[in-house]
Order: C-alpha cells, then structure tokens, then sequence
C-alpha cells in the first residue's frame, strides 16, 4: 500500500440528531472527507475516508444488509440490531447503552461515549444542590408575595457538607474536584470500593447503609445492570440525613419509586431531583408529578452534543483502520 491508497469506512447514522451528527463529521474531516490513519505496519500514512452511506432519523429507512458500521442512538439501533448480519461494529451516542445490552445479538463490538458528559453533569448536580443549599426558591417565593417580604431563609452551605456519589466513572469522577472547590468532604460507592483520588472514603454494594448514613447529599450515577435494579430502597432512604438531597441523574431502575415517596413523606430526607425515570415520559398519572419535595427534569441532565459524538467516532474509526482495540468499549456480560 503507498501513499495514494484510500481506506474506506461506511458509517449509517441512524439517530434524532442524524443530520447533525453528520454535519459534525463532516466537518472534522478534510475537503474531500478524509482523515489521515498512520500504522505501524504501513511505510507511509493511508488516507481514510469517511462514507456516510445513510442518514436516518427512523429504523424503517435502514437497509439491514449495507450496515457494517453503526453510529446511533442505542433505544433506535436496538430496533434493527437483530437484522443486521454484517454489522461489525456500533458506535453509540449514548453513555448508556441498556436497549442493545438488553438484545440477544452480541457478535459486533459496542462503544459508547466518555468524556463528554462530565461538565454537563457537574452544572446540572451543583445547580441543584446550590438551589437547596442557598434556599433559593424561599427567597423567590418571598419576593413575589403581595406584599414582598423581607426574611432571611434558612440556608446551609456546601462547605463541610459530605457528597456521596453512587457510581465512580468518568461522570461520577468529574464531581469530585468541583465538589473540593467548595469546601465538601466526598464518599463514594463503586464494585470494587477502590480507593481514588481526592476521595476521603469508598464503600462496596455490601456497605451501601454505611455510605448513605456518611453522606449529607447523595447523587446516583450508577449504570442500568441486573445489580443496579431496586438498588437504592427503603432502607437507604432511611438511613440518609433529614436535610439530604437525593439526586437520580443515572437510571430510573436503581431506585425504588414507591419506597422514595414514602421516606420523602416521612420525612427521611429533604428533597429528590429526578432526571431519569423507570417509565419515559414519565406517566402523568406518576405520584412524582404532584409531590412537593420532588423535582422533576426531562432526561436533560446531560445530553451528548453531535460535535462531540463526532468527536469520539471520528477517534474510533482511527483505531478501527489500524485495528486497535476501540475506546469505550462495552462488556455485554457486565452490562457496561
């Protein structure tokens, strides 16, 4: 091969941002859709060239048989998975992947994406955690009262609070430095209870009453596995702090809808800010629409943007030419 030879990727984008995505590529790569893929078996760089043989925003356009490669949204991609016999290798652009982990068809390789979804995350935890600390819907309350009032609300600041985070990858592990900036103490929970950084303790699954009764404000972002079902219940609501905020910003399957109510109601912890759910949309019928101490977002906690989608594809298809192991990759037993 010499210097004029091309490597051919085909990709199929199949996603609700697909035209997106794809103009992102498109414009990462060169004026004639290249990318430059050095190899250590080659004397001289090989020009790799993007295909974008279909962008679709619905599984009814794909034809089955032409995809190899995948980059779509894992509930989309799940629909065709199953029919795509020469599929090598799915790119999602998701951090979670439970639709494709769910399907029997496992004979491909599965990435997600990392890396992007940290700052995202970290606005979203402490915006919230700030609202509650500074007491800043007292305050907006008092100023559109008839007439205004004039109080000091009741606040408790971040500083010297402990923040436990259920889940320690990259997104769990973004919190902890923002978390130091302001004066907290930081616990985590993770399989193995590994010890990490800037961390002051770890626990196990086995010790997860323990981690719940150290933290003053609890965030879940474990993954969506068997293990991960019910995980957060009664008895660890129970155990939490009367002024603990309980932030889901993981998967609505860790916790225990009926169990959180309860303890919200009784008066185990201060607060619950949702963003996923077991059911999405969530239900109108949902009691969690109607509760006072829950706060209710859209699965909007931290949502991948095409540039970055691009990003880590583009990174991807790199090494898949030079036939390297793909970053982020997923181990369907595992479930992540």
């Amino acid at each position: 091969m010499n210097s004029t030879d091309v490597a051919q990727i085909s990709v199929t984008i199949l996603s609700d941002e697909a035209d997106d995505i794809a103009k992102a590529i498109s414009s990462q790569l060169d004026d004639v859709g290249n990318i430059l893929c050095s190899s250590d078996m080659l004397d001289s760089p090989t020009r790799a060239q993007i295909h974008i043989q279909k962008v679709a925003t619905s599984p009814d356009e794909i034809d089955h048989d032409s995809v190899s490669i995948l980059l779509a949204d894992p509930d989309l991609a799940a629909c065709i998975v199953e029919q795509c016999h020469n599929l090598s290798w799915c790119q999602s652009t998701w951090a979670g992947n439970a639709p494709l982990l769910r399907a029997p068809k496992r004979d491909y390789t599965l990435t997600g994406v990392k890396g992007i979804f940290g700052k995202l995350m970290r606005e979203y935890v402490f915006a919230y955690l700030l609202q509650h600390a500074r007491n800043i819907k007292t305050f907006s309350d008092n100023q559109q009262s008839t007439p205004p009032i004039w109080e000091a609300a009741p606040r408790q600041p971040l500083h010297g609070q402990t923040l436990g985070i259920l889940g320690l990858g990259s997104i769990g592990k973004s919190l902890i430095p923002v978390a130091k900036v302001f004066g907290m103490n930081v616990v985590g929970l993770s399989r193995s209870g590994a010890n990490i950084n800037d961390v002051d303790a770890m626990y196990t699954p086995a010790s997860l009453l323990q981690f719940a009764q150290h933290a003053d404000h609890v965030v879940n972002l474990m993954p969506d596995t068997p293990d991960t079902h019910d995980f957060v219940s009664y008895s660890f609501f129970k155990a939490l702090k009367p002024h603990s905020i309980f932030i889901n910003a993981g998967r609505g399957s860790a916790v225990d809808d009926l169990a959180l109510v309860e303890c919200l109601d009784k008066g185990y912890l201060a607060h619950a800010v949702l963003d996923v759910f077991r059911q999405e949309p969530l239900p109108q019928s949902h009691a969690f629409w109607s509760h006072p101490k829950i706060t209710i977002t859209a699965h909007t906690a931290a949502e991948s943007q095409p540039s970055d989608v691009a990003s880590v594809f583009l990174a991807n298809a790199k090494r898949y030419l030079r036939h390297e192991p793909l970053h982020y990759q997923f181990d369907f037993d595992k479930g992540y």
